[in-house]
């Protein structure tokens, strides 16, 4: 890409489109372009069509999406399914019109079935059943993905999807209701400590194993794979695999490792206790990220200090005030 590119980052103001946003500030890409959900609605066709045919992007990274955890995902199937939908379908097409160059569609490790193999490879998509708990966004993630796959196919668009492991940093959703198991623990050992509890209440028995990756990671990675050679990035598209590349770390840790680390970077000293009423989710998501090393791209934060540093700037931004 050239440094005065036109790109279009849907979903700028949230944690991952954030974290893109000053990735490619940081690297000299300085006609970005955004919208504010309250200026663009992107469940609504028409509106999305016009801000293509007016503002013409030469290249997207979808990154708008509606997510949460497994409580947020029960409780909302319908809008988890329809949102994402819509917001995909919409922005795919459009960007199909307006003949964007590249287009990075971001997933989630979750397309892949409940009973995955692991570590989890590109090639294991649609090749068991999915976990419950967020089959509706799953399979929206999974339309994305073979969206991008019969574009190419049919029109011959340069569309890839990338699909992280859980992410954290930097603007995530703290919200004890709706958010993902890493910013909730941060803000219940957060809260715990404040208020001087003897326990914190950790959902499960501890044992699921997750795959953690800062989100400024996730952001030099889609860099990393949108400004790829063009040979070495159309050779990635084949008419009979997905357009899809994990990006994770390869490596995970139980729940209670996880609930253990974010105890001793808040400074928290009561107990932790496992409500074992409560589900588990899936056992296991540990990514292979074998194609994304042979691309030329490893994860730099490590685990300890994402934490640490997102917590730290929790505390900068008075989030849990």
């Amino acid at each position: 890409m050239e440094k005065a590119s036109k790109i279009y980052i849907a979903g700028h103001d949230g944690l991952v489109g954030s974290a893109l946003v000053r990735k490619f500030t940081q690297n000299g890409f300085a006609n970005l372009i955004t919208r504010h959900y309250t200026e663009l609605d992107l469940r609504r066709q028409q509106d999305v069509e016009t801000f293509f045919e007016n503002e013409k992007p030469e290249y997207v990274v979808l990154a708008a999406a509606k997510v949460g955890g497994i409580l947020a995902n029960n409780t909302f199937p319908a809008e988890f399914i329809f949102d994402n939908l819509a917001i995909e379908t919409n922005i795919i097409h459009a960007a199909w019109k307006a003949n964007v160059k590249r287009l990075i569609f971001l997933g989630s490790s979750c397309i892949y079935p409940r009973e995955c193999p692991q570590p989890m490879k590109e090639d294991h998509l649609l090749t068991g059943p999915l976990e419950s708990t967020n089959e509706p966004y799953a399979i929206a993630k999974i339309a994305g993905i073979k969206m991008c796959q019969s574009y190419n196919r049919q029109y011959g668009t340069a569309y890839f999807a990338l699909m992280p492991t859980n992410l954290y940093g930097p603007n995530d959703n703290f919200n004890l209701e709706t958010s993902h198991v890493l910013p909730a623990l941060i803000r219940k050992f957060h809260e715990a400590k404040a208020s001087s509890a003897e326990s914190v209440t950790v959902w499960g028995t501890g044992s699921p194993r997750r795959e953690f990756l800062h989100v400024d990671d996730l952001a030099d990675a889609c860099l990393h794979i949108i400004d790829l050679d063009d040979q070495v990035y159309r050779n990635l598209i084949s008419d009979k695999v997905a357009p899809l590349i994990n990006v994770g770390c390869g490596r995970d840790n139980s729940i209670k490792e996880m609930a253990l680390m974010i105890k001793e970077i808040t400074g928290f000293e009561g107990e932790i206790v496992f409500d074992t009423s409560k589900p588990d989710g899936t056992p296991q998501k540990l990514l292979d990220v074998s194609l994304l090393n042979k691309l030329g791209w490893k994860q730099t934060i490590p685990l300890k200090k994402g934490i640490s540093d997102t917590y730290q700037w929790c505390m900068d931004n008075n989030i849990f005030a």
